[in-house]
């Protein structure tokens, strides 16, 4: 339970860094338009903060993390950085409106898209150990 209530913080400070540059860098350079680097924020408070304190809550109430958990989660911080990170990358791309390829464009889109399956797998994997862990609960195992 601490490890969950750990990486929730460090989400939340990830989640306050990244809206600080965006609106530093959108700020700074005068760029006004829409930009992907705004979502940075509230995927780390999101998928980060508020996911993690939701395991922590299941974790108190049903105890459902097994020895593989730590694997799923892995996989989860995987999908989720490199999922911001390439919103990130996109994003400052954008304001500062550099023109790319429509390969590196295309690779960018890739490993966003990459990342986000990480987190749906990871996601689910970790959604079936919980519901065994509620249903065994429920059955007073």
């Amino acid at each position: 339970m601490k490890r969950y209530m750990n990486t929730a913080l460090l989400y939340a400070i990830f989640a306050m860094t990244g809206g600080v540059f965006y609106r530093e860098l959108t700020k700074f350079l005068g760029f006004t338009g829409k930009t992907t680097l705004s979502v940075v924020h509230t995927h780390y408070f999101l998928m980060g903060m508020v996911f993690f304190l939701l395991l922590l809550v299941l974790e108190r109430s049903f105890s459902f993390t097994r020895p593989k958990t730590g694997r799923v989660v892995a996989l989860y911080h995987i999908g989720l950085n490199l999922t911001c990170v390439m919103l990130a990358t996109r994003g400052i791309l954008q304001v500062l409106e550099t023109p790319l390829s429509s390969g590196m464009d295309a690779a960018v889109s890739g490993i966003a898209g990459i990342g986000h399956i990480l987190l749906g797998v990871s996601m689910v994997l970790l959604l079936i150990q919980i519901r065994r862990a509620v249903m065994n609960h429920a059955d007073g195992r």
